[in-house]
């Protein structure tokens, strides 16, 4: 049995998919109205290729330790700032045959207290976009990169069967090198937060020329960090993070063609703006950003490197979320004075 921990975007897609490849799969969320509309009616998923509603099993948090039947696999599937409060509110259920699998962006390191003999959980990167639309209702972008891995690299036979139960929802790839994709992720993470800036779909703020040399600078700070970190990035989809980083090697008119596909890609998709452009204008809430991209710029400093377009982006969602600035335009136009700047300074 699949225990998928936050049936939101991320885990209402693939609990939707392995309950409909015939998986036994139970949903816990803390959204209560969530789940009484998904045990009810079941969740719908709204995607490119098909539409379809399909009952699964739902309950809360405590309406699942008060079933206390051991845990088989565990998927969280949290907003990274929840995920370790989730799997503490499941500690009681994990044993030692318990699987556990972060579907987390960013950096998350899920603890599980040595005591409770639970193995080091599974990495999965994630880059299909979705979005919880309203309760038992989720939008879908379409079958995009899935890999996953061992935390040291290892191929071992519970990262074979997470592959088979995944594969109910599209292509997996197993790697021994999540820790390459998951940064590489954060670089184009970057570039997300930075669209999120201004009320406008992610494809009109790549499709800017004026201020991709700008946007490009910002994924290639986080790059450059996870160089320095020893870290061998992974290209996925239509984000290759080589053509950015060595700024030596970047070509204009090579990352200019493949921008425009980025942007091209991005305008076809589904889902036109980010989850984090969602979590400030439509839920108003807080990002992921002290998750995604704080860490990078810790990381950063060990380094000696200041990552002053990565530290505005962060201080300007920042103010977002909590109401003291708007999005719009000039937000990423203060972004371009700063890379500006930067290269001046560059260049004394």
């Amino acid at each position: 049995m699949i225990t998928i921990i936050g049936a939101g975007a991320i885990g209402g897609v693939l609990g939707a998919y392995l309950t409909k490849g015939g998986e036994e799969v139970v949903f816990c969320d803390i959204e209560e109205e969530h789940v009484v509309k998904v045990r009810g009616e079941g969740i719908r998923i709204e995607g490119p290729d098909e539409e379809f509603q399909i009952r699964v099993d739902a309950y809360t948090p405590e309406e699942l330790l008060n079933i206390n039947k051991p845990l088989e696999w565990v998927f969280i599937c949290t907003k990274a700032q929840h995920s370790q409060e989730a799997m503490e509110q499941v500690f009681p259920l994990l044993n030692s045959e318990t699987k556990v699998v972060s579907f987390q962006n960013g950096l998350t390191d899920l603890k599980i207290p040595p005591h409770l003999n639970v193995p080091t959980p599974l990495l999965c990167f994630v880059n299909f976009s979705a979005d919880y639309l309203e309760p038992g209702r989720i939008l879908y972008g379409g079958v995009s990169s899935v890999s996953i891995g061992e935390f040291d690299g290892k191929w071992t036979n519970r990262l074979l069967e997470l592959k088979s139960l995944l594969e109910n929802w599209g292509p997996v790839t197993v790697t021994e090198n999540i820790p390459g994709y998951l940064w590489s992720k954060l670089s184009y993470a970057s570039l997300l937060y930075a669209t999120a800036l201004v009320d406008e779909t992610m494809a009109a703020v790549v499709s800017k020329k004026d201020l991709r040399p700008t946007l490009i600078e910002l994924c290639a700070e986080s790059l450059e960090v996870a160089h320095l970190q020893g870290i061998k990035l992974k290209s996925f989809d239509v984000w290759k993070p080589e053509s950015i980083f060595p700024r030596e090697n970047q070509n204009q008119g090579k990352l200019d063609k493949e921008w425009d596909f980025l942007a091209e890609w991005m305008s076809k998709n589904k889902k036109q703006k980010s989850g984090i452009w969602r979590d400030l204008a439509i839920r108003h809430r807080r990002t992921e950003v002290d998750f995604d991209l704080n860490p990078i710029v810790a990381r950063g400093c060990h380094h000696n490197l200041s990552l002053p377009l990565t530290q505005y982006v962060i201080s300007s969602i920042k103010e977002i979320e909590v109401g003291k600035r708007e999005m719009n335009w000039q937000n990423l136009y203060n972004l371009k004075y700063i890379y500006e700047n930067k290269i001046k300074q560059n260049s004394l």
